[in-house]
């Protein structure tokens, strides 16, 4: 059955416009609250948020879609994806909320919901909750309404849990550090972690101001953060997305490093030091072939998922996997979180760039990546994918590329986009590839 509001990463959409609306939130509330009351205990909810303007009227509205069916609400205020993946966890809360739209610019807002384990939820939790929304909940008696409360410390719980994820014998002393927080969620506890490892730091895309999360920065444009590098001569860039769940890192030369790059260094880090376990990674269809290709030469395999990392996290607990991720920078350690973690991700490259004494360009080039393109239509409604010369065009393609790459054409779960990706051999069959099945989709769309 076809979800009308959960995509492949919670519920997201432009604010002030369904199903991004105050009035949905507080039904999301009520609704999730009631799935997740269950037994006598004091039921409780933590919820965070990222620095958009919106985030103020979301929160307000889910305060009151909880406590109105029972259940006492946390409030974190800004605060990391995983930190609240964390937090719900160790605070023995029923459910969790991030109210965020991640990368996506401050127009945009999201809810994603994280079960008691700090797990986001399954198809079948989303499905039920869903259905819920539908039908009138029954809500508390007048003395059984929760309460809501804030928490002062969650910034220090959540700095202390990711470095604990960080070597003790190691530290950052002489390293030269710039870190773009995109204006968003990790604005303050980036900095503050890597400080206090001793790193040489400089700080940008820290600045919020409700209307600048994302923009012309952080993981997602990482043109300033190069610059930045270039001008300081720094050892390496770590730049994070609004939520800081995803991590892309540029080298000390200011070349970007994607995520395939990434999950290859700690994927092979952790066999030399035994501690992979599954036999490999986890990754997307997205993900390159040449990744592939070099965790094969190490005798490891990739398993591959549908778009979403938490589709990659429920492989990983399916299959005995520790390590997994997104090329777009979720890279999911499960030793240390149980979401993909910009920075428990970026303090075991770290960690490996100062064991290793090498530069980042040379440590961070694992491989090379085959020709790969991706380009984005946006569409106002309808099935495009279904429309018969999209069809032909794909199909033309898939036997020009003769088994010699991969085509991967799908609706995005978050944005009205479809994404057209291709690889291959060659680079001009690969761009004119996926040209011809853009123009088919904006014909169709």
């Amino acid at each position: 059955m076809a979800r009308k509001y959960f995509g492949t990463d919670g519920i997201r959409g432009r604010t002030n416009e369904s199903p991004m609306t105050a009035e949905i939130a507080m039904k999301v509330g009520q609704a999730a609250g009631a799935h997740f009351v269950r037994g006598e205990h004091r039921h409780r909810v933590v919820i965070g948020k990222d620095t958009r303007l919106s985030g103020y009227m979301m929160e307000s509205a889910l305060v009151a879609g909880f406590t109105s069916v029972g259940m006492d609400v946390v409030l974190l205020g800004p605060m990391p994806t995983p930190a609240v993946a964390m937090l719900t966890r160790s605070m023995r809360a029923d459910i969790g909320v991030m109210i965020s739209a991640s990368h996506n610019m401050f127009a945009d807002n999201g809810i994603k919901l994280f079960g008691p384990d700090g797990y986001k939820l399954s198809d079948a939790d989303e499905a039920a909750i869903e259905a819920r929304l539908e039908k009138p909940v029954r809500l508390a008696a007048s003395a059984d309404i929760g309460r809501a409360r804030r928490v002062e410390d969650a910034r220090g719980r959540y700095v202390h849990a990711i470095k604990s994820s960080f070597p003790e014998h190691l530290r950052l002393d002489g390293l030269r550090i710039v870190v773009d927080c995109a204006h968003g969620a990790a604005y303050e506890v980036a900095p503050l972690a890597l400080w206090e490892l001793g790193a040489d730091l400089i700080s940008i895309g820290v600045s919020p101001n409700g209307v600048n999360i994302n923009e012309q920065c952080g993981s997602t444009d990482t043109r300033a953060l190069q610059d930045k590098v270039r001008e300081t001569r720094a050892d390496i860039g770590i730049a994070l997305d609004g939520d800081a769940d995803r991590l892309i890192i540029v080298d000390n030369e200011g070349k970007v490093v994607d995520g395939d790059q990434l999950m290859a260094l700690v994927a092979t880090g952790a066999q030399q030091r035994g501690e992979l376990r599954g036999g490999g990674i986890v990754a997307t269809v997205m993900s390159n072939l040449g990744l592939e290709r070099y965790l094969g030469g190490k005798g490891l395999s990739l398993h591959r998922t549908q778009v979403g990392d938490r589709y990659v996290v429920e492989a990983m607990r399916a299959e005995g996997f520790n390590i997994g991720g997104e090329q777009s920078g979720h890279i999911v350690m499960s030793d240390h979180a149980t979401t993909g973690d910009g920075m428990v991700a970026a303090l075991q490259v770290l960690a490996q760039l100062v064991e290793s004494g090498k530069p980042a360009s040379e440590l961070l080039h694992q491989f090379d990546p085959l020709p790969q393109l991706l380009k984005n239509v946006r569409f106002a409604g309808g099935e495009p994918l279904k429309n018969d010369k999209v069809i032909a065009a794909i199909a033309d393609a898939e036997q020009k590329l003769n088994g010699s790459g991969r085509l991967v054409i799908r609706k995005s779960g978050t944005e009205p986009l479809i994404r057209v990706m291709a690889e291959g051999e060659d680079k001009k069959l690969v761009e004119a590839m996926v040209d011809q099945i853009c123009d088919a989709v904006r014909k169709a769309a």
